[in-house]
């Protein structure tokens, strides 16, 4: 639908974001882990002044089933007021979720309703004929179109990765994003300074490393991805690849910073095969190149054997696996994910070179199974992986659940189904917001997008 002015959640600048008015609902996806039932969208009442606050207030099932929901993004933000590919008369109303296991990518309206309505399916089929591409990812609205990064080709089992391109209005698949690859094979990630026509994409594995699980000699062997690669946005171009080393396994989530003035953003790596320590890196462009440099190392912490799932009993530790990080509005303020260890810490980030930890919270763990507070006799298992922080920076919300095939290795029992809330300002647990269990239905809770937008979901034009 075309507007006459832009939608109101779209803001020129983080500063007018971090001002816009709270979400009242949150979208979180939800899969079955069995294939057996169909995947979901559940909608979280997020409004403290609701009776119905911290409950399910909505929800879709999918059309079919194993789909594997993981990430998804809107149809439009505020890169929408994007100077050099305006595009300000769409709306943020449409939900695009991919298939991760699928590689379906299903379109859901949002508009004036509570439960979303499924709109447009695109197929596994049209995804790779069109754009050469397989297993669906992550999904960012941008200059020219949707963007939606996918880990395999179109065979679905091996690579390249990549980024395909759909319509902004018909949803049709465009085709690829990528005219010269250069060396760049594995993907996951992916985002931009927006401003200097610079993407920035990550390294997991292919659908045959990943799909049945982490898989220990491709670890040890240091096969999945360590590098992050920076393209001309413009020009759809390489330009540049920072191996972080071989050792560093898997830089997954990508954060750039929101003030488009500055070149810099964080990336998350999820262990270390020569310690089982997890960190975060900072990249940043001197000297005419870009660099990367390791500012957080968390390490592993020691644990009995029998408190180990038997992928970890050889190790007698538990690895902390930062699987997700997150960025304040205002780039002061840095979330990140133990999911291993079931930790979430916050870091203040204003010298992104020199990150200060500020608090931590504890819930779940492999061997600790810590509860959470609205519940002190319930152990949960699973950590806090998926992490979205609100627009003003206040709230953070967690969800549990990883990627199926990894959360019954790491948590053969069972990984169990939970959302959190943190008031940000006392780092606390909200002891009114806890759904879970039989809340979910019997599917697992992944990722969270906020109603109007959040802290991963725009980029901005102006300081």
């Amino acid at each position: 639908m075309t507007l006459w002015t832009p939608d109101p959640t779209f803001y020129p600048s983080p500063r007018d974001a971090a001002g816009a008015p709270a979400e009242k609902l949150a979208y979180v996806a939800a899969f079955d882990r069995a294939a057996a039932r169909p995947d979901a969208l559940a909608v979280i009442d997020t409004d403290p002044s609701s009776p119905a606050y911290g409950t399910v207030a909505g929800w879709t099932d999918l059309p079919g089933t194993g789909d594997e929901l993981h990430h998804f993004g809107w149809n439009a933000c505020s890169s929408a007021l994007y100077p050099n590919a305006p595009h300000p008369h769409v709306e943020r109303r449409y939900l695009v979720v991919p298939g991760l296991r699928s590689s379906r990518i299903h379109i859901y309206d949002t508009k004036d309703r509570i439960s979303p309505e499924l709109v447009k399916v695109i197929e596994a089929e049209t995804l790779a004929r069109r754009a050469g591409y397989s297993r669906p990812h992550t999904v960012h609205c941008g200059p020219e179109g949707l963007y939606v990064s996918a880990l395999g080709g179109a065979d679905g089992r091996d690579g390249p990765g990549g980024i395909a391109v759909l319509d902004h209005t018909t949803f049709e698949v465009v085709g690829q994003w990528e005219l010269d690859r250069g060396p760049q094979y594995l993907a996951y990630d992916f985002w931009w300074h927006i401003n200097q026509d610079v993407l920035v994409s990550s390294e997991w594995g292919t659908p045959s490393m990943i799909e049945d699980g982490l898989v220990g000699e491709l670890l040890l062997g240091r096969k999945y991805g360590h590098k992050l690669h920076f393209w001309d946005l413009r020009k759809r171009a390489h330009v540049q690849e920072v191996d972080l080393g071989d050792e560093h396994q898997m830089p997954l989530e990508l954060r750039p910073a929101h003030d488009p003035t500055r070149l810099y953003g964080f990336a998350g790596v999820v262990v270390s095969v020569e310690d089982l320590s997890a960190s975060v890196w900072t990249w940043f462009h001197e000297d005419g190149r870009w660099q990367a440099r390791k500012v957080i190392s968390i390490p592993a912490e020691p644990a009995d054997a029998d408190r180990l799932p038997p992928l970890l009993r050889p190790f007698g530790a538990v690895p902390p696996l930062v699987s997700d990080i997150a960025l304040s509005v205002d780039d002061q303020r840095l979330y990140v994910s133990c999911w291993g260890t079931g930790e979430i810490k916050q870091f203040d980030v204003s010298d992104p070179f020199k990150p200060v930890e500020l608090a931590s919270l504890r819930v779940g763990g492999i061997a600790r199974n810590d509860p959470h507070p609205a519940d002190p006799s319930l152990p949960l298992r699973g950590g806090p992986q998926m992490v979205e922080v609100s627009r003003d920076g206040r709230r953070v919300y967690l969800t549990n659940s990883l990627y199926g095939a990894w959360d019954d290795q790491f948590y053969p029992e069972g990984v169990g189904a939970w959302m959190a809330k943190i008031d940000t300002d006392a780092f606390t647990f909200d002891p009114r917001f806890f759904p879970h269990g039989d809340d979910f239905r019997g599917l697992r809770p992944h990722q969270v997008r906020l109603q109007g937008g959040d802290a991963s979901s725009d980029s901005y034009c102006y300081p």
